[in-house]
């Protein structure tokens, strides 16, 4: 290696490494891009044929790709809002104003008044017993189905966004129908939403709750969010991360079709969760209108661009291929296309994915234990832990 050549790496590396340094690991605001305007949103028949996964990077207007982070922002919040358009309908904003909180005791009460309508949201908060406050924080979409020694012993507090406080949606139990929950009380113009958008909506109001106190009040590390949940519930974990800004850590635990597999790729899948065979409760019924069968390739973004919203924030999806329905190849597609825009920023540790098989639905492996552990070490705790080249297949 010559002299010249070794000092040119030299100042290429420390290049790098600044670069990276000045790359966020997350923000105190819901969604830093709120500033920049909508792309063009056509008619389903008016947009073009894509058969290949695009390049989250690409602008909508088809002329370049981001090329530097400091853009990220705004592509991000175009890709935001197609997915709202077409896929899950409008989150609106909630200015501060409108959010009221206080603690009974170890639980958050959140009063959100919009149009004269209030809905109220309580989620009890368990403390972890060792370590000092502020802690870090794990929000289960309806619930926490990682195992639980993987927060017992670590200064970890948990809760539960109860979804049903703002849609009562379930595949399981007597429930209100489109238009008729408490989400469509304050903003009834919204009622073609899906319950994704509505969900993500309310655990934002949460954490608007937890901010608003302070973490002097609620012992709370604002710094330190993560977010998880399993099979539909690791959709909503995949939908609340990737639209607020303020979660440093996304789980999502075997979400399955219309979570982080490409729709682009389920098509081609045989009996497995795709555009046309998902829960319509859940998106609008427009998208299946307009892009069922062939129409997909129509679709003007897909679910790796969702995944990629998180960037960049810490996200590891995890799958489970005994379960043919959760179409875990076309989430591997996915997570595959997304990476490429941490390692763009020179960020890749920050995401992985790990489809491991061998276990019941939403029982996570002792295999898994590591990785999983891994990311919530560094991107909760800051504790020195390894998560690059978590990139796992095991069939």
């Amino acid at each position: 290696m010559t002299k010249r050549f070794f000092v040119v790496l030299c100042a290429l590396l420390m290049v790098t490494e600044a670069s990276v340094a000045q790359v966020p690991l997350v923000y105190d605001q819901e969604n830093t891009g709120s500033k920049y305007s909508r792309p063009a949103m056509p008619a389903a028949e008016e947009l073009p044929m894509v058969r290949e996964l695009r390049n989250p990077l690409a602008w909508s207007s088809g002329k370049g790709v981001v090329g530097k982070f400091s853009k990220w922002e705004r592509r991000r919040n175009e890709i935001a809002a197609l997915i709202q358009h077409y896929g899950i309908g409008t989150k609106p904003a909630v200015g501060k104003e409108n959010v009221r909180a206080r603690m009974d005791g170890d639980t958050i009460i959140v009063d959100v008044t919009v149009n004269g309508q209030t809905l109220t949201l309580r989620s009890h908060i368990r403390y972890p017993r060792e370590g000092k406050a502020p802690f870090a924080l794990m929000i289960g979409t309806s619930g926490i189905s990682l195992p639980r020694e993987l927060f017992s012993h670590r200064p970890i507090a948990t809760m539960v966004f109860h979804e049903a406080q703002v849609n009562d949606y379930s595949q399981w139990r007597p429930h209100k129908e489109r238009g008729q929950h408490d989400f469509d009380r304050l903003y009834p113009e919204l009622a073609e939403n899906g319950a994704y958008s509505q969900w993500a909506w309310g655990l934002s109001r949460l954490i608007d709750g937890l901010q608003l106190l302070g973490e002097q009040v609620t012992r709370i590390d604002m710094r330190h969010i993560g977010v998880t949940g399993c099979s539909y519930a690791g959709k909503m974990a995949l939908f609340c991360g990737a639209f607020d800004e303020r979660i440093a850590l996304t789980i999502a635990q075997e979400p399955g079709g219309g979570g982080a597999a490409a729709w682009r790729v389920s098509h081609l899948m045989e009996g497995v969760e795709s555009l046309e065979r998902t829960d319509y409760h859940w998106f609008k019924e427009s998208m299946r209108d307009s892009f069922s069968g062939e129409n997909v390739y129509r679709l003007p973004y897909d679910h790796h661009e969702l995944c990629a919203m998180i960037c960049p924030r810490a996200l590891l999806i995890l799958g489970n291929p005994d379960y043919k329905w959760l179409a875990d190849d076309a989430a591997v597609a996915s997570a595959q296309a997304a990476r490429e825009v941490w390692r763009a920023f020179g960020i890749g540790d920050r995401m992985g994915y790990s489809v491991v098989g061998g276990h019941p639905h939403c029982m996570l492996p002792a295999s898994q234990y590591a990785e999983v552990q891994a990311f919530i070490d560094k991107f909760m705790l800051g504790w020195p832990a390894r998560t690059d080249g978590i990139e796992k297949v095991v069939k």
